[in-house]
């Protein structure tokens, strides 16, 4: 399967310490990539190497299956927004966007009307960047990064700092650049909880390591409400929860198995696996959030 933009073992060391160790990332067009990593876990330098603002110590990025070495030209083909903005903050939105356009050698005069039209910055008129609200430094840091018309969007950490309006406006971009303008997006956060409410699938790193890939379906299921049943042996229990007609299980070790049916049954599920013989240490009804799932993921 060819993806639009993959990582095979991307590394970068400073000196003896891998700030990111053997990344393999797979996206997909179209999607909407969540990257999720605590502070210090190693995304701003994977998206660095990918957008080639920093060199890999190993490994190479693929675009459309393709590397840089087998491709001409990659400029204006990945879009991004690393850490901060780079604005001339005693331009105004328009000024900002005309050098970049100047720079990429776009001509077309209702180009950036357009731009600050998507970003939702027509209005802001003589005002310079250094006036702008933080909010709306990170929207023309956006529009920057789509100058060229960009195939993927890399984005990083886009809502630190930002009040609850701000964040709105941004997930609200996100799913407009996506679903409106046919852009993937690679976005990075440490807040799982506000990017499940955009990414089709997630990458998760610690340490510099890529510990899961997963997609939005099943983030859903591995934080929904489930019977939590912890038994002497999970393989000797489910054969019993076969025959009691239970289907939607899994073993998560060799003593515990999460149940995602029948919920309400939990006195008739352990009087059944007494019966059948089938000693239970405990059973109980459980549900996790997305960010206590990260957290669990990301405790080591």
């Amino acid at each position: 399967m060819e993806y639009i933009l993959e990582t095979r073992d991307l590394t970068k060391t400073y000196g003896k310490k891998n700030a990111v160790s053997n990344l393999n990332l797979r996206i997909n067009q179209g999607d909407i990539y969540g990257f999720i990593g605590r502070n210090g876990a190693g995304k701003s330098t994977a998206l660095k190497m990918i957008c080639n603002l920093a060199k890999p110590t190993q490994g190479e990025v693929l675009f459309k299956g393709k590397s840089r070495k087998e491709m001409s030209d990659l400029k204006g083909r990945i879009g991004c927004l690393i850490e901060t903005p780079g604005l001339l903050y005693n331009m105004t939105a328009y000024e900002n966007l005309r050098a970049k356009c100047i720079y990429m050698g776009i001509k077309d005069k209702d180009y950036i009307g357009r731009l600050l039209e998507i970003v939702n910055l027509t209005d802001t008129g003589n005002k310079t960047a250094k006036n702008f609200s933080l909010g709306m430094k990170q929207r023309l840091g956006i529009a920057l990064a789509l100058v060229g018309d960009p195939d993927v969007l890399l984005l990083d950490e886009p809502i630190n700092g930002l009040d609850p309006q701000g964040i709105a406006e941004i997930r609200e971009l996100i799913l407009k650049l996506n679903r409106e303008e046919n852009i993937t997006i690679m976005v990075s956060s440490h807040i799982l909880e506000e990017l499940s409410k955009v990414a089709t699938r997630y990458g998760i790193i610690h340490n510099g390591e890529l510990i899961k890939e997963l997609s939005h379906e099943e983030l859903t299921e591995q934080c929904s409400e489930c019977i939590l049943l912890e038994t002497a042996d999970s393989n000797t229990a489910m054969p019993v929860l076969d025959r009691l007609g239970f289907s939607k299980y899994t073993a998560v070790d060799s003593k515990t198995i999460e149940i995602y049916e029948r919920l309400d049954e939990i006195p008739v599920l352990a009087s059944s696996l007494a019966s059948e013989g089938i000693p239970i240490s405990g059973i109980s009804k459980k549900s996790e959030s997305v960010e206590d799932y990260f957290l669990r993921l990301t405790s080591n």
